[in-house]
């Protein structure tokens, strides 16, 4: 029975991309699991996106509405319309801003994604119009709020491509119609989610002029950026909460380092920022109930269900079928943040041990080739698919023995719950979601009792090489202290109803401080 919390929240998450309709990345996931979430916990919960061509011809059957939508874009209006779809297996409702001229481009067959495209060159580049889009999203999400079921509570936001939401809220429509009207629009609490600080929506100064913001905004405290307009730090500034993916995350971003040029701004704003693991998504990803696997296992029978997915890996990938060497799994992008660099430098130096490396992912030429050519050099030894499999990442999980995840930087990380969920032991550096999700292992007694994989600290080949020795040690000769590590790993509770809990209680937080509009400018009680 889905746990009810005492009061029902009115929540509106918005998202870039939602699992069924359109898909980059985990934030598609997230976008769905958590309002499902979100909703078995007794809250009301819908979801606006934009509808783009993968969702037009997307197997979720979509309706219209008749709600048109008018934008002012610079000195012209930009209409749309509002399409209405139903979240599979749930009640949860979406709502799509149907602009075909902004949103219908994407199409794999010619290279063109949701927000960026291949070039005559090869090399990917970002529609010179992604300002315009997300402006006319941004402003025709809260143009579309009396066409949903409800008045929302909470407007929760996701990424650069959300960012101006806040901005618009506070900026415009709060401060027009008559007193019912703007009182309905300052009781809407703000929440926004970093999910990659290193995507921020930068553009051009002039395109101010297509935002219809105050030239006043266009500030180092606010919008402005280095002399760019800045649609994330706009959402950082004004929105009421800032959430990021993760606790270690949260504080990462507010150096340096891993700010990404923002860490004075999130800084600025510590005592609203915090940081919550995504969840795992227990319907998708559980060896148990798996239908892509060769053959499905709990923790009670992971030693009889996962050599034959280990096998079954092998046999796939076209390696030597050797059930007591070690397979290493890598499922990734393949860019610098991944690690990808550390992987390649390292791959040689792991062929001197008795282990296999299979590797599914794609991203940038330079590694997709260089894992291509080791993958010729030890073709019994290395597999590599170029490219993304649902079928063949669940396969990778469950029949390899050890995940690899040498991320530079890793905001949140889900493929680590994955590995411990089907008793694959991880090795990952010490940042981020990595940090807070993966208890590593150092050998001693009392580790054994929490261990959870193998954590690594300097963004170094020499480094991960030394965390996967130790890793191979012990998988060699101690089966029942790697045994406990499975163990401990597929116990693990990081479910999206944890997760969502943590959402909740930040909403009703936000409901108790109820955001005060004085003289036209918010008051948070900060």
């Amino acid at each position: 029975m889905a746990f009810q919390s005492a009061r029902r929240l009115k929540v509106v998450l918005v998202s870039p991309e939602v699992l069924g309709f359109a898909k980059t990345g985990g934030l598609a996931d997230v976008s769905v699991a958590l309002p499902r979430a979100l909703a078995s916990r007794g809250h009301q919960c819908t979801i606006v996106t934009p509808l783009s061509r993968s969702a037009r011809h997307g197997p979720v059957p979509l309706q219209a509405t008749e709600k048109e939508l008018g934008v002012p874009i610079g000195n012209k209006e930009v209409t749309g319309r509002l399409y209405r779809a139903v979240l599979p297996d749930t009640e949860v409702p979406v709502y799509l801003i149907e602009q075909r001229d902004y949103f219908e481009r994407d199409d794999p067959r010619c290279g063109r994604g949701l927000y960026d495209y291949v070039a005559g060159d090869g090399k990917r580049r970002p529609y010179s119009d992604n300002s315009e889009r997300y402006i006319f999203f941004c402003r025709a999400v809260l143009e579309a709020l009396e066409a949903l079921p409800f008045w929302p509570d909470i407007l929760h936001c996701n990424d650069w491509q959300t960012g101006l939401i806040p901005v618009y809220l506070r900026e415009v429509y709060c401060q027009r119609g008559d007193d019912e009207q703007r009182n309905r629009y300052a009781n809407i609490a703000t929440v926004l989610t970093i999910h990659n600080l290193a995507y921020q929506g930068l553009f051009w100064h002039w395109d101010m002029l297509l935002t219809g913001l105050d030239w006043r905004l266009f500030n180092y405290r606010e919008l402005e950026f280095y002399g760019q307009l800045n649609f994330l730090k706009g959402g950082i500034v004004f929105a009421d909460r800032v959430t990021t993916v993760s606790p270690r995350y949260a504080a990462e971003i507010q150096t340096p380092y891993f700010g990404c040029g923002l860490h004075g701004v999130l800084w600025e704003r510590r005592a609203s920022l915090s940081g919550i693991v995504n969840g795992l998504d227990e319907s998708v990803w559980d060896p148990a109930r798996d239908g892509y696997l060769a053959a499905n296992y709990d923790a009670e029978t992971v030693g009889v269900g996962k050599p034959i997915c280990k096998a079954d890996l092998q046999r796939r990938f076209n390696l030597a079928p050797n059930a007591s060497t070690c397979v290493l799994g890598v499922v990734s992008r393949l860019v610098d943040q991944k690690g990808a660099d550390l992987l390649c430098e390292a791959a040689e130096a792991m062929m001197q041990q008795d282990v296999q490396l299979v590797v599914l992912g794609e991203g940038n030429p330079v590694y997709e080739r260089m894992f291509i050519d080791l993958s010729r050099r030890f073709p019994d030894r290395i597999g590599v698919r170029i490219g993304f499999d649902e079928a063949l990442a669940h396969q990778i999980e469950a029949g390899a023995d050890i995940f690899l995840m040498p991320s530079l930087y890793e905001p949140s990380g889900l493929n680590q719950l994955y590995s411990m969920r089907y008793g694959t032991v991880p090795v990952v550096r010490a940042t981020g979601g990595l940090a807070d999700t993966v208890i590593g292992y150092d050998g001693k007694a009392s580790d054994v009792e929490s261990a959870t994989g193998f954590v690594f600290q300097a963004p170094s080949a020499e480094a991960l090489l030394d965390a996967l020795c130790r890793a191979l040690c012990v998988f060699r000769n101690e089966p029942e202290i790697w045994r406990r590590l499975m163990m401990n790993g597929m116990k693990q509770d990081w479910s999206w109803s944890r997760s969502a809990a943590e959402y909740e209680r930040i909403f009703f937080e936000l409901q108790k401080e109820r955001v005060l509009v004085v003289d036209g400018r918010r008051n948070q009680g900060r």
